[in-house]
């Protein structure tokens, strides 16, 4: 753009750098001298309003074209050596007023974009980053916010989780905790050098990293739309769109933000860091980027839902398996290397409360783990490109006291064996060797003692387990019986309160039966006893399995009636003998026994 202006005035008045050019021009009255001034901040706009500051001409100064005039300004050299109240010196005072105001100043930062370079060197630059990182770390919001957006994404909190102390929900607090993200949405406009350092500059400011957490969450939703796009799922071809940014430049963004995101643990939810992974394994990050959310994810594995993990296989093909089952491997393996490492931290804490404390949650952890790898297996069991070798591992890498019960185990088992009906015998029980039969529920046993998938040492192991269960409950429940013989003496040794004493006689007469009642259930129970003992030698040799176990689940139905109906005294019992010979007999197909507790939740079909 061409301006027609004076040589001598006002321009030599109020300019260096034009006072230099002009007077190295030959001078002629009535010459035309043109000047070119291809590297001026902020081009014609810019230039324009300076010189309408040389003519004495009023215009408006504003928080979007006063970065570029004080730009423009220090390059055409309006100091106070050219005339008092120079364009520098207005331009000054003007900025100190814009960065009094979170709006004005971050319009401001915004123009710096434009004129880069010469912001930096002035520093105005830094000092609007400065101004935005003290308002947004202060508790309040500012004054010159009139609006602020629909819902503020960038901070998970759902609004029943919010309550008061008193554990009542509160519609304040939950507004409260809303706007504390109130400013994430206007710095998401800013490109990504300068949103950099603005988070560089709060976290200096000492802001909670919860809080630069959620917007570096915002931001990168924004910005990275594979990470909430449905392109991801396995087999789906990417859309290419000029609306979206390149592959290339949301690598560029991902990466740097990854570096943003604290360290802290539980600070990021699990959830996002997996979507962020997945967008990083489609994008082809760098290893040094995936390497870092791979250990994040490991470190609070156990908030990660099962969906999550469901990782598309990027390179899928024909004879690869759909979901990535390495990357979860890894990620596996980090978590367990992160709970060593606090199990070593809790051994030299000195209080032992807060080790026993540490050491629980650990084992928390853990069997919250096992659950969802256990999830993980049942989803990736169907792929029939799903080699042995990696599924043993992957399932092998959870130690067997995180897992109360194996009931989410077996059903994986169960459906690798269904999809892959080609495996040998010595396969499947190697593949089975994975599970602590001891450590089935009732409702898993009874599916297993069925299943003719299983090798048949299994199905024996499963029956041999239950077995052992129904000693264990008879035993105790005579146990119990003799326990019960002649209690009023005990009591009477023990209690001194005549008042005391006479209610639990009372309550003794209410639940002793007949000793004729409970000789004729004794000799039922015996005679059960006896049909399993038959059925066990013939199962060794004509491999029927159902037949003792469904025995084996009446007789325990019966003692679980019979102990329903309060215990009994009597004085001599029937004996066990032919129940103990007949487990006994089969104590050679057992496996190693691991201590359990059985959490119910699975079914078997």
């Amino acid at each position: 753009m061409c301006f027609n202006l004076h040589k001598q005035f006002p321009l030599i008045s109020r300019s260096g750098l034009l006072s230099k050019l002009i007077e190295q021009l030959p001078f002629e009255d009535g010459s035309v001298c043109a000047l070119k001034l291809p590297d001026l901040p902020g081009g014609a706009k810019a230039f324009e309003l300076a010189m309408k500051f040389c003519y004495g001409v009023k215009f408006e100064l504003t928080a979007l074209n006063i970065v570029s005039l004080r730009c423009a300004a220090e390059y055409l050299q309006m100091t106070e050596d050219f005339g008092e109240k120079n364009l520098i010196l207005q331009t000054d005072q003007f900025l100190k007023e814009v960065f009094t105001d979170w709006t004005d100043s971050l319009r401001a930062l915004k123009t710096c974009q434009e004129v880069l370079r010469p912001a930096e060197d002035l520093y105005i630059v830094s000092r609007c980053i400065d101004s935005l990182a003290t308002k947004a770390c202060c508790s309040s919001i500012p004054d010159s916010i009139t609006h602020l957006p629909q819902s503020t994404p960038a901070i998970e909190i759902s609004d029943e989780n919010v309550v008061a102390w008193n554990g009542i929900s509160s519609a304040a607090g939950q507004k409260a905790e809303h706007l504390q993200g109130w400013w994430f949405d206007d710095v998401s406009f800013l490109n990504l050098h300068l949103y950099k350092r603005l988070i560089m500059a709060v976290e200096s400011k000492g802001m909670n990293p919860e809080m630069i957490s959620g917007s570096v969450m915002y931001y990168a939703r924004k910005y990275l739309p594979l990470m909430t796009s449905q392109q991801l799922r396995p087999g789906a071809t990417p859309v290419i769109s000029n609306l979206l940014p390149s592959e290339e430049d949301q690598r560029m963004y991902l990466e740097e933000l990854v570096t943003l995101l604290p360290t802290k643990k539980g600070v990021t939810p699990t959830s996002f860091l997996l979507s962020i992974l997945r967008a990083a394994i489609f994008l082809q990050a760098s290893s040094y980027c995936r390497e870092n959310l791979e250990r994040r994810v490991g470190a609070q594995l156990d908030e990660a839902a099962l969906q999550d993990l469901l990782i598309p296989n990027m390179g899928y093909s024909v004879s690869e398996t759909l979901y990535d089952v390495d990357c979860i491997q890894r990620i596996v393996d980090y978590f367990l290397i992160t709970s060593q490492e606090a199990n070593l931290s809790a051994s030299i804490m000195v209080e032992e409360g807060a080790e026993f404390m540490v050491e629980r949650e650990a084992l928390t952890s853990m069997t919250i783990v096992a659950s969802l790898i256990d999830g993980f297996l049942s989803e990736i069991a169907p792929d029939v490109n799903m080699k042995l070798s990696k599924f043993e591992t992957l399932a092998a890498t959870i130690p067997d006291y995180a897992r109360p019960v194996d009931d989410g185990l077996y059903h994986a088992i169960d459906v690798y064996l269904k999809a892959h009906p080609w495996m040998t015998e010595l396969e499947k029980e190697q593949l089975c060797r994975l599970m602590n039969c001891q450590k089935l529920s009732l409702e898993a046993s009874t599916h297993a003692a069925q299943n003719e998938r299983l090798p048949l040492r299994v199905v024996i192991q499963v029956l041999f387990f239950e077995q052992l269960r129904l000693r264990t409950t008879v035993s105790g429940w005579f146990f119990v019986s003799d326990n019960l013989d002649n209690p009023h003496h005990h009591l009477i040794g023990e209690i001194n309160n005549g008042n005391v004493i006479d209610r639990m006689e009372d309550e003794i007469r209410l639940v002793v039966p007949e000793d004729d009642e409970m000789k004729e259930r004794v000799s039922e129970l015996e005679k059960e006893c006896l049909d399993m003992k038959e059925d066990i030698e013939k199962l060794v040799k004509n491999k029927k399995s159902w037949g003792i176990f469904s025995r084996s689940i009446r007789l325990k139905q019966k003692l679980q009636s019979c102990n329903s109906e309060k215990s009994c005294d009597f004085k001599e019992p029937a004996p066990l003998s032919t129940l103990t010979a007949s487990i006994d007999e089969q104590e050679e197909h057992s496996n190693d026994i691991a201590e359990v507790a059985a959490p119910q939740g699975f079914k078997f079909h």
